[in-house]
C-alpha cells in the first residue's frame, strides 16, 4: 500500500498548495460569477492550480537529452518578452484613436494619470522595496496588465505573479474602485458638463497619427519600442482599410490565443512558496493606492484645465479614463455622467484620455526600464 501511495502525488501536497487552491477558487469566482476580467483571470487561475499540484512534465527545465515541460516552453513567451507586445498589437487593432486626435487636449489627462505610477514608486521604496521592484509595483497604477507584466519581467521577475494578479484584478474592479473617487472629487454641476461634439477624423489623419507617434515615442524612449511599435502597427493595420483580414486576425485569433498562453504562464509561477508572503499583501495594497492616485490625478487635471480654459470645459469625469483599462474606464465615465444627466454622452470623449493612458503607461514603462535596467 505504501508503494502504491508513493506512486501518486498525494504525499507531495503541502499546506501552501492547499491555501493556494483557495486563492485559485477566489480568482475563478471573480472571473466566472462576477465577470471580472474572465479572459485573463481564468487562464491565470488554472495556471496557478497547476503550479500548486504535484505535476510532472509541466514546468521542469530541460536537462541533457530530456526536454523541458510544457510550460517551460510556453512561458518563454513571457521571458523573451513576446506575449505582452503581441497583446498590444491586438489592442491597437481594436482601438479607435479618433477621439484622441479630435481632442488632443485629452493627452494631458492620460499623462496626469501617470502620477499614480510615480507616487507609488516612491511609496514602495519607502516600504523597503528596491527601485526595480518599486517601479514594477508602481506601474500597476496604469491599469495595464501587459505593460505590468512586461516591466516586471524586465526589472523584478520575482514579483511577476503578484503584480500581474494585482494589475488584472484592479482592471476588473474599475467599475467598483473608480466611481467613489470620481464622485468625491467632483460636484454635481461638474458631472453635468456637456462637452462639444467631436469632429470627424479622417482615415489619413489616423494613419499619420500612428506613424508620427511611433517615431516620436521611440525616439524619446527607445526602451518602449516593442510596446509602442506593436500598438501602432495594430492600429495602422486597422485604419489602413486594405488589411481587413490582418486586422480581424489581430483583433480575434491572435490576441485570444496569446491571452490564454500569457495568463497561464503568469499563473504557473504562482506557487505557494512565492505567493504566500507579506510582500504579496503589500503589493496588492500598493496597487490599490497606485490605481486610486492615477484616477484622482486625471480628474484633478481636468478641473485644472477647466480653471485655465473655462470657455471650453471638460467634464472632469473623463479624467478618470486616463488609466489604461480600455475601454472599461471610458465606460465608467459614461455611466457616472449619465447618473447626473441621462442625456449626457461621454463615452467617445472618455476614449481620448483612455487611449492616451495606454500610450502614456507604455512610455513610462520604457523610461523606467531605461533608468533602472542593468541589462
Amino acid at each position: 500500500m505504501d508503494d502504491l501511495l508513493a506512486l501518486t502525488g498525494i504525499l507531495h501536497v503541502t499546506w501552501e498548495m492547499v491555501i493556494m487552491w483557495g486563492v485559485v477558487l477566489g480568482l475563478l469566482y471573480l472571473a466566472v460569477y462576477k465577470n471580472f476580467e474572465p479572459l485573463l483571470l481564468v487562464p491565470i487561475a488554472f495556471g496557478a492550480l497547476l503550479a500548486n499540484l504535484p505535476t510532472e512534465g509541466i514546468i521542469n527545465i530541460p536537462v541533457g537529452d530530456h526536454p523541458g515541460g510544457l510550460f517551460y516552453y510556453i512561458s518563454q513567451g513571457v521571458h523573451l518578452e513576446i506575449f505582452p507586445p503581441i497583446i498590444f498589437l491586438g489592442v491597437g487593432a481594436l482601438t479607435d484613436f479618433g477621439p484622441l486626435i479630435a481632442n488632443p487636449r485629452t493627452l494631458l489627462l492620460g499623462a496626469a494619470a501617470q502620477f499614480g505610477v510615480f507616487a507609488t514608486f516612491i511609496g514602495a521604496i519607502a516600504l523597503g522595496f528596491s527601485p526595480e521592484q518599486a517601479a514594477a509595483i508602481g506601474i500597476i497604477g496604469g491599469a495595464d496588465g501587459p505593460t505590468s507584466i512586461f516591466l516586471s519581467n524586465k526589472l523584478a521577475p520575482e514579483l511577476l505573479a503578484p503584480i500581474a494578479v494585482a494589475a488584472y484584478s484592479y482592471m476588473a474592479l474599475v467599475p467598483l474602485l473608480q466611481p467613489p473617487i470620481m464622485r468625491l472629487l467632483t460636484t454635481e454641476q461638474e458631472r453635468k458638463i456637456r462637452m462639444r461634439s467631436l469632429r470627424t477624423v479622417s482615415r489619413l489623419e489616423k494613419l499619420i497619427f500612428a506613424f508620427v507617434v511611433t517615431i516620436i515615442c521611440i525616439l524619446l524612449v527607445p526602451a518602449a519600442s516593442a510596446l509602442i511599435g506593436m500598438l501602432m502597427l495594430g492600429n495602422f493595420i486597422r485604419e489602413s482599410g486594405v488589411t481587413e483580414r490582418l486586422s480581424k486576425a489581430a483583433q480575434n485569433e491572435i490576441i485570444n490565443t496569446v491571452t490564454i498562453f500569457l495568463g497561464a504562464s503568469v499563473g504557473i509561477v504562482m506557487t505557494g512558496e512565492r505567493f504566500l508572503k507579506m510582500e504579496t499583501l503589500m503589493i496588492l495594497g500598493l496597487g490599490v493606492v497606485a490605481f486610486g492616485i492615477a484616477t484622482a490625478s486625471g480628474v484633478i487635471m481636468a478641473k485644472i484645465m477647466n480653471f485655465l480654459s473655462p470657455k471650453n470645459p471638460i467634464n472632469p469625469l473623463i479624467g478618470s479614463a486616463g488609466v489604461s483599462a480600455v475601454p472599461m474606464a471610458a465606460r465608467v465615465s459614461q455611466v457616472e455622467g449619465a447618473k447626473a444627466d441621462p442625456q449626457n454622452f461621454l463615452l467617445m470623449h472618455a476614449m481620448g484620455p483612455n487611449v492616451a493612458g495606454v500610450i502614456g503607461t507604455a512610455v513610462v514603462a520604457g523610461y523606467l526600464i531605461a533608468r533602472l535596467s542593468s541589462g
